[in-house]
C-alpha cells in the first residue's frame, strides 16, 4: 500500500499506522442525506424546501419552509445566528437543508438547518484528532478491501468493517452494534495487538545447544509427576532443542508443582550451569531443599544477603532472591524467575543482563540464555493464547493431589462459630492464618487492623505470631510460625511462596476487597500437604456476588475468568494498568473463540 508523506502524518496524529487500526475509529454518528417523503419527528432529517418567510427575533432567526418532499410547512429556527447564517436564507430560494425534526400539537420544527449541497448519501461523522471533514476524506482514500486485505485482514472481516465506514441502506445503530459487525471489531482489535506483540518478539541464538534427558530421573523419585507438568517439561525440553534461547512462561495454579519443573529445567541445562532468582528467602530456601533432595547429582547454592563472599563459578544451580542482583554472576545458560510478577520488568531484565554481560566479555556473539519464567497466578486460557505472541506460554491446571479445602461467606453472627473451629484445629495440632487489611487502625475502614485484633487472640490462645509487609523480621517470624506456632495473624504478605504443612485454616477479614485472585493464593496457603482445609471469607457486606462464587470456584483458571468479568482486564503484557481494560470492545471473558482464531490466522 502507497502511503503519501501527507498520509502518514494523518497517521501519526491519529497514533496509528495502518489501515486496520484506522478501521477501528468507528463513527460517533451518521448524517443521512437521503431525501424521504415521510416525516421523521424527533430525528436528524434533510428536507427539499422553499422559504417562504424570514422572522429575526432577538436571540433567534426563525424561517418559514414550505417542504416538497413531504408538502408541509415547517419552521426553521436558529438559536444565536452567526452573522454568515444571515446571507444563507432568502425568501423565494428553495434548496437542501438538512437539521433536527420535531413536532408538537400539528405544527413541525427543524432546529439548527443547514444548507447542504450534496445529497443522497449516508455521511458518518468522526470524532478524532483529525477534524470531521478530513477524517472523513482520509477514511475514504484509504480504508478499501483492497488495503485491509493486504494488511492482513480476512476478507469476511473486512467487508463487515467497510460496513461501517461506507453503509450503503441501512444505517448502522452504533450504540447497538450489529453481532456480525461487533464481532470484526473484535477480531481487527485483537489482529492489531497480537501482531504488534509479535513483531516486540526477538530471536536470538542459545548460548547452548544441550539437553539432558530427564527420563532416568524421573524414575529415581518418590512419586508421579502429573501429565501437564511432564508436558510443561517437554514444552521446555523442545526450547532447548531449537538452537533458540528460550523465552517461556510456566503458568501453575497454587500447588500445581512448578517447583519440580523448575528442576526438571536445570537437570535438562546440566551439565551447564542454571540460576534461579525467587522473590523471598523462604521461597529460595524452600526450592533450595527441594533441589538438594531431588538433585544430588548437581553442586547447588543459595545465595542470600547473608553470604556475599560465596565464589560462584563452582556451582552448576544457583538459587536466591533479588541478592543476585547486586552479585558479579558466572556465565549461565539457564535463567529462571520464579513467581515472576513479584519482580519488576526492569529487576528480570537485570537479571538476564547480568548473566549476558558474562557472556559478552567471553566473546559468544549474540547468543542468549533461556529464560524462564514462573507464575502461581493462574491467568485466564483467552490471556495466555494472547501472551503466546509474545512469548511461549505452559498452563499447569492440576494439582498433584487433590486439595479438599471448604469454602465459606462468614459474618459477624458466625463469629462464635469461627472460635469454636479455630480450637478444634489447634487441638489436632495444625496451624490456623487470619488475614486482616491494614496493619494501623483506619478511620475509613470499618475492619479491625492487626494491631487492634492482636490483643484479642493474644488473651485466648498460646503461640500467636504477628507480620506484615512492612515487618524487616517477617520471614524469622514465619520460620518460627512453621515450627511452634498455632495462629499466624498476618497481611497479604503470606498470599505467595510460603509452604506450611499444618497449616488447615485462613480465615480472611474484609475478602470483599480483594480481588478473586488474591483470595485464591490466600486460600491455596491451606491443605499444601493433603489437609483437610477451610478457607473463611469474613465480610460485613450482606451479599456479594463475587464471594459466592468464589466459593463454588475451585480452578485458579476459572477464578481468573471469574476475576476478568467481575473487573476489567488491564494491559496484559505491559505491566500497569490492571484496573483498566486496553480494548475498547474485546471482551477477554467471553472471547476465547476469537482470540484463538487471530492466533491461528497470525501463524499461517
Amino acid at each position: 500500500m502507497n502511503v503519501t508523506k501527507e498520509q502518514k502524518e494523518k497517521f501519526k496524529k491519529l497514533g496509528i499506522s495502518s489501515c486496520s487500526e484506522l478501521s477501528l475509529i468507528i463513527p460517533s454518528l451518521y448524517e443521512d442525506l437521503r431525501l424521504s417523503n415521510k416525516l421523521s419527528p424527533h430525528s436528524m432529517q434533510l428536507i427539499d424546501a422553499t422559504v417562504e418567510a424570514i422572522y429575526r427575533a432577538p436571540n433567534s432567526l426563525q424561517i418559514t419552509f414550505f417542504v416538497h418532499n413531504f408538502s408541509h410547512t415547517v419552521t426553521g429556527v436558529i438559536f444565536r445566528p452567526k452573522p454568515y447564517l444571515l446571507h444563507q436564507f432568502k425568501v423565494g430560494q428553495r434548496d437542501y437543508y438538512y437539521g433536527m425534526m420535531e413536532c408538537k400539537g400539528g405544527t413541525c420544527s427543524i432546529n439548527m438547518p443547514k444548507k447542504i449541497t450534496i445529497i443522497g448519501a449516508i455521511t458518518p461523522k468522526y470524532k478524532s484528532a483529525l477534524r470531521s471533514d478530513v477524517m472523513l476524506r482520509f477514511v475514504q482514500n484509504l480504508l478499501t478491501k483492497e488495503n485491509l486485505l493486504l494488511d492482513g485482514l480476512r476478507e469476511d472481516v473486512a467487508c463487515e468493517l467497510l460496513k461501517l465506514h461506507f453503509p450503503q441502506s441501512v444505517i448502522p445503530n452504533i450504540k447497538e452494534l450489529d453481532e456480525k459487525i461487533l464481532r470484526a471489531l473484535k477480531y481487527t482489535e485483537l489482529f492489531v495487538y497480537m501482531r504488534e506483540l509479535a513483531k516486540k518478539r526477538r530471536y536470538y541464538p542459545s548460548l547452548s545447544l544441550t539437553c539432558k534427558s530427564y527420563d532416568e530421573w524421573l524414575q529415581t523419585l518418590p512419586f508421579r509427576l502429573t501429565n501437564e507438568q511432564i508436558k510443561a517439561i517437554e514444552d521446555i525440553r523442545a526450547d532447548f532443542q531449537k538452537g533458540l534461547s528460550a523465552r517461556r512462561m510456566i503458568v501453575g495454579d497454587v500447588g500445581s508443582g512448578k517447583t519440580m519443573v523448575i528442576l526438571a529445567s536445570a537437570l535438562m541445562n546440566s551439565p551447564n550451569r542454571s540460576i534461579l532468582m525467587a522473590p523471598t528467602t523462604i521461597l529460595a530456601n524452600q526450592i533450595y531443599e527441594e533441589a538438594k533432595k531431588y538433585l544430588p547429582m548437581m553442586n547447588i547454592a543459595l545465595v542470600s544477603s547473608k553470604n556475599k563472599n560465596m565464589d560462584l563459578s563452582e556451582y552448576d544451580f544457583i538459587i536466591g532472591t533479588h541478592a543476585l542482583l547486586y552479585r558479579e554472576l558466572p556465565i549461565a545458560t539457564l535463567v529462571m524467575v520464579d513467581e515472576q510478577h513479584r519482580f519488576g520488568t526492569a529487576q528480570r531484565n537485570l537479571l538476564e543482563k547480568l548473566v549476558s554481560s558474562q557472556n559478552s566479555s567471553s566473546k559468544i556473539s549474540d547468543a542468549k540464555s533461556h529464560f524462564l519464567q514462573f507464575s502461581a497466578t493462574p491467568i485466564p486460557r483467552t490471556q495466555a493464547m494472547i501472551e503466546m505472541a509474545h512469548i511461549d506460554v505452559s498452563l499447569i491446571t492440576s494439582t498433584p493431589f487433590k486439595k479438599e479445602i471448604k469454602s465459606r461467606v462468614i459474618h459477624k453472627s458466625d463469629f462464635k462459630e469461627l472460635l469454636e473451629h479455630i480450637k478444634v484445629e489447634i487441638a489436632l495440632g495444625n496451624q490456623v492464618l487470619l488475614v486482616y487489611p491494614l496493619v494501623e487502625q483506619s478511620e475509613v475502614l470499618e475492619y479491625q487492623s492487626i494491631d487492634e485484633a492482636r490483643s484479642f487472640w493474644e488473651a485466648r490462645f498460646t503461640n500467636v505470631h504477628v507480620t506484615h509487609g512492612k515487618d524487616k523480621d517477617k520471614e524469622e517470624v514465619l520460620r518460627e510460625f512453621d515450627k511452634q506456632g498455632d495462629i499466624l495473624i498476618a497481611t497479604t504478605v503470606v498470599e505467595v511462596g510460603i509452604s506450611l504443612s499444618r497449616l488447615s485454616t485462613v480465615v480472611i477479614v474484609g475478602a470483599e476487597r480483594l480481588g478473586l485472585s488474591t483470595l485464591h493464593q490466600l486460600r491455596g496457603r491451606v491443605s499444601r500437604t493433603g489437609l483437610k482445609g477451610y478457607c473463611f471469607l469474613y465480610t460485613n457486606q450482606n451479599k456479594s456476588e463475587r464471594l459466592d462464587k468464589f466459593v463454588d470456584t475451585t480452578s485458579g483458571f476459572d477464578i481468573a475468568n471469574l476475576d476478568l468479568k467481575f473487573r476489567k482486564s488491564g494491559d496484559l503484557l505491559r505491566g500497569h494498568n490492571q484496573s483498566g481494560n486496553q480494548f475498547r470492545w474485546v471482551d477477554l471473558a467471553e472471547d476465547e473463540e476469537i482470540v484463538k482464531l487471530v492466533k491461528d490466522d497470525l501463524l499461517k
